[in-house]
C-alpha cells in the first residue's frame, strides 16, 4: 500500500496539522477536512478551532461535529459500481441515497469518495480512508484517465466526437477529452483527464443531444468488468499502486 508513513500521525512523535491527522483519521480529503476546520466543526480537547496551521498528537481530544475521531491502522481502498439515483456526499438534506452507505454494513472504518458521479450517472468511484491517497489521485495535475459510456437518445452528430477532442467551449468555459470515439449512431465512449462538473452533459447538450444513460467504466488502470450496480470490492496492492504510478503529480 501508498507508503505515508513520512506523514503519518501514527509514525511520528512530534505534532502534526489538524487537517492532515483528520484525513488520517478518516474523516475527509485534507482539501476537505480544511473547509470542515474552517467551518468550526472541530474541537480538540474540547475548544473550536479555526485555524489551519494547528497541530495536534494522537494523545488530544480531536472531535467532528461533536463526535470523537481516532487514527485508523486500517487503509481502506473500495471500488463501487455507484446506481443511478445515489449521490456522491456524506449526507444529503433532501433525504437522497448516498453511494456511501451502501458500504457502511461492511466497513466500519469512515469511508469517503474519490471524485463525484452525479445522481443520474452510474459506474465507477472509488473510496477509501486514506487522505493522501484522495488527495493525489482527485488533484487535476494527477491527470487519471475516467472512461464513460455514452447513449443518446437521437442520434449522434457526426462532428461531436472529434470536436469534443480538438476542445468545445461552452459558456465561456472550455470543455476537452482526452479521447472521443463514436462506436455506433447511438453510443461513444468518452475518455477525461480532468473532468470538469458535469463536462460531458454540458458538451452533449450544447450540440442538441439528450443523453439517455451515462456509466463510469473506469478509472485509470482500474475497470468495472463483472460488478454489477451496487456491488463493490477492495482494490489490491498492485491496483492501489498501479494508480499511483498513472499520477502525474
Amino acid at each position: 500500500m501508498p507508503d505515508n508513513s513520512h506523514e503519518n500521525p501514527q509514525n511520528q512523535k512530534e505534532e502534526t496539522r489538524l487537517q492532515a491527522f483528520l484525513a488520517h483519521c478518516g474523516v475527509a480529503s485534507r482539501r476537505a477536512s480544511e473547509k470542515i476546520i474552517l467551518d468550526g466543526r472541530v474541537t480538540v480537547n474540547g475548544n473550536v478551532v479555526t485555524e489551519l496551521g494547528t497541530k495536534v498528537t494522537p494523545k488530544d481530544t480531536v472531535c467532528v461535529d461533536g463526535k470523537k475521531v481516532s487514527l485508523e491502522e486500517k487503509k481502506r481502498y473500495v471500488l463501487l459500481y455507484k446506481p443511478l439515483g445515489y449521490v456522491c456526499t456524506q449526507s444529503d438534506e433532501k433525504g437522497r441515497p448516498c453511494a456511501v452507505d451502501i458500504l457502511k454494513e461492511s466497513y466500519k472504518e469512515r469511508l469517503y469518495n474519490v471524485g463525484r458521479l452525479d445522481m443520474f450517472s452510474h459506474g465507477a468511484i472509488i473510496f477509501t480512508n486514506d487522505g493522501d491517497f484522495a488527495a493525489r489521485l482527485s488533484h487535476p495535475s494527477a491527470e487519471i484517465e475516467k472512461e464513460y459510456i455514452v447513449e443518446s437518445s437521437l442520434p449522434l452528430p457526426r462532428y461531436l466526437a472529434e470536436d469534443f477532442k480538438k476542445g468545445v467551449r461552452v459558456e465561456g468555459i472550455f470543455y476537452k477529452a482526452k479521447d472521443a470515439e463514436e462506436l455506433n449512431s447511438h453510443r461513444m465512449r468518452v475518455v477525461l483527464v480532468e473532468g470538469k462538473n458535469r463536462e460531458i452533459r454540458r458538451v452533449f447538450e450544447n450540440a442538441g443531444v439528450s443523453i439517455r444513460n451515462l456509466c463510469r467504466v473506469r478509472i485509470g488502470n482500474i475497470e468495472l468488468e463483472d460488478l454489477e450496480p451496487g456491488q463493490f470490492r477492495e482494490l489490491n496492492e498492485r491496483e492501489v499502486q498501479g494508480l499511483l504510478k498513472l499520477c502525474k503529480n
